[in-house]
């Protein structure tokens, strides 16, 4: 990606806890992704929020991704700052002080934002016509996840048609994020909410249509279901995230395997107080204390350690990981593992940096200029 340092650091030299990421499988993660969008003829619209790194948003656009979609006003003013210009805040945003700020940003930039009530989409046309502004606005569904979204039907068809016709506002089409496949309990249950995501969202779009207005994007999120909803005629673009890390809940899904996963945390052992426990260096601060987005029930523990599938990290507090292990396990005081982080998300956020790798040595160190968002 960049120009070699001139100093050679090995991997097991970082300093620890460290988060690593390394350049050749994040590098295959983005081509396959940004590959099958073309393949399929539709828009990529990555998720950044997934890694909160400029410098990767960059490289996704450069791979063919038509923009990318953020969840925080602060991600895409980090974004906008490193000269990444087509947004999409896949949030609703509340409150005049917020709206103004994306207007603002909206000035420097092609953003989009998303809706999914008649106040909120009153909201983004008033202060929009104060400031002379035009935002384009997409309408959020609810295709399962019962987070936020209007459900599909009547009433969508009716605020997809307020947006449409409220002074200062660009209907720029629905989207919605299956978010619940995450908690599926194998590839089967992915399929099917993944089938579902995508066909109710293009018949939502055809009934939006039929109503008389035009319903230019029908976009649609989640690393484990975009490679089948994104298959389903009338689909325009996928948002997918995860994918250019990939981590324990892809594994648990059958979406990835474990040579998929570009993103590790270095870790080293620094107590053995007793033959079945040691203690690691990444606590909460580390890793995060997610055991899997949306209730995944098959993941246990808090990260998968790589080469020792008997070690079980079962407690963090702030600084230390506690790792169940066997009695005659020969890992001692002093030894570095990797983990494979049960949501790799939430690691990049609490890092200020992460460490790229190239052939086993430190390439770069890279800031998370997104992090710690609002």
């Amino acid at each position: 990606m960049t120009e070699k340092k001139k100093k050679e650091i090995k991997v097991q030299d970082l300093d620890t806890p460290a988060v690593i990421i390394r350049e050749a499988i994040l590098a295959r993660n983005i081509m396959d992704m940004a590959r099958f969008s073309q393949e399929a003829g539709i828009k990529l619209r990555p998720h950044a929020k997934s890694h909160k790194l400029s410098r990767l948003a960059r490289i996704q656009i450069n791979q063919g991704a038509v923009g990318i979609t953020v969840a925080k006003l602060d991600e895409a003013e980090a974004m906008l700052n490193d000269g990444v210009e087509d947004i999409l805040i896949a949030y609703p945003l509340v409150g005049e002080k917020k709206i103004r700020r994306l207007l603002k940003l909206n000035a420097r930039g092609k953003l989009a934002v998303v809706a999914d009530s008649p106040e909120g989409i009153e909201n983004l046309a008033s202060t929009a016509r104060e400031d002379g502004q035009t935002l384009k606005v997409l309408l959020k569904i609810d295709t399962g996840l019962k987070r936020c979204g209007v459900k599909p039907g009547k009433r969508a068809v009716e605020l997809a048609k307020k947006i449409d016709g409220s002074e200062n506002l660009d209907f720029g089409g629905i989207l919605t994020h299956a978010g619940h496949a995450y908690a599926s309990s194998g590839p089967e249950e992915v399929q099917k909410i993944a089938c579902q995501e995508g066909e109710i969202m293009a018949s939502l779009a055809e009934d939006i249509k039929k109503s008389g207005i035009d319903c230019p994007e029908v976009s649609v999120g989640a690393t484990p279901t975009v490679k089948i909803s994104g298959m389903v005629e009338g689909v325009t673009e996928i948002r997918p995230g995860n994918y250019v890390f990939n981590d324990r809940m892809q594994l648990n899904l059958g979406v990835a395997m474990e040579e998929d996963c570009s993103l590790t945390v270095l870790s080293q052992v620094v107590s053995r107080p007793v033959p079945e426990r040691c203690v690691i260096d990444a606590g909460s601060k580390t890793l995060g204390l997610d055991q899997g987005a949306h209730g995944n029930p098959a993941i246990s523990g808090y990260g998968l350690i790589k080469g020792h599938t008997d070690a079980v990290i079962t407690r963090l507090s702030e600084e230390h990981g506690v790792v169940e292990i066997p009695a005659d396990s020969d890992l001692k005081i002093g030894d570095k593992i990797e983990i494979i982080p049960n949501h790799a998300c939430p690691v990049t956020n609490l890092a200020s940096s992460v460490n790229i790798i190239r052939n086993e040595e430190l390439w770069e160190e890279w800031e998370v200029s997104a992090r710690g968002s609002k």
